[in-house]
């Protein structure tokens, strides 16, 4: 019994990082923190026009229910810890949808672990629509360079 009290008395002066987390408190990152990081990161992409669904019922029901970071993307943990995310997106028309999918995924997997230290499990990327970008933004912003010229 003797031999068994010193092993653990040995293995408690050996500090890790549990033990000094521990004794400093917890950290908690809520879910609607990840979700913002998942919304910009997923904004970074290029051929995203959009998070959110691109449903009418949809837009309402996250509009008027959820915090603007929040919507179109939802985030539970597993029991391991590691974070389960879905991103709904409008992409633009004429890009390859499954290789900017594939784009956002990574953008979302990296800027949760350096953010975070946490892993994502699973990201689900679902495109809800495509759109073409409006000739209306090339319009406003031609007569602002014109102006430069003169």
């Amino acid at each position: 019994m003797t031999k068994k009290k010193t092993n653990s008395e040995s293995d408690e002066s050996i500090p890790t990082f549990s033990e000094e987390s521990g004794s400093l408190g917890t950290i908690r990152i809520n879910h609607s923190v990840v979700a913002g990081i998942v919304r910009l990161a997923t904004q970074s992409v290029k051929g995203v026009i959009n998070v959110g669904g691109a449903g009418v019922v949809e837009g309402l029901t996250d509009f008027f229910a959820k915090k603007e970071s929040e919507r179109g993307v939802s985030v539970s943990e597993n029991e391991d810890g590691t974070y389960k995310i879905e991103v709904r997106v409008v992409l633009r028309f004429g890009v390859d949808l499954a290789k900017t999918g594939g784009m956002i995924q990574e953008a979302i997997r990296d800027q949760i672990l350096s953010m975070t230290g946490n892993h994502a499990s699973v990201i689900d990327v679902v495109i809800d629509d495509i759109k073409q970008e409006s000739l209306d933004r090339d319009d406003e912003e031609d007569p602002w360079s014109g102006q430069d010229s003169e």
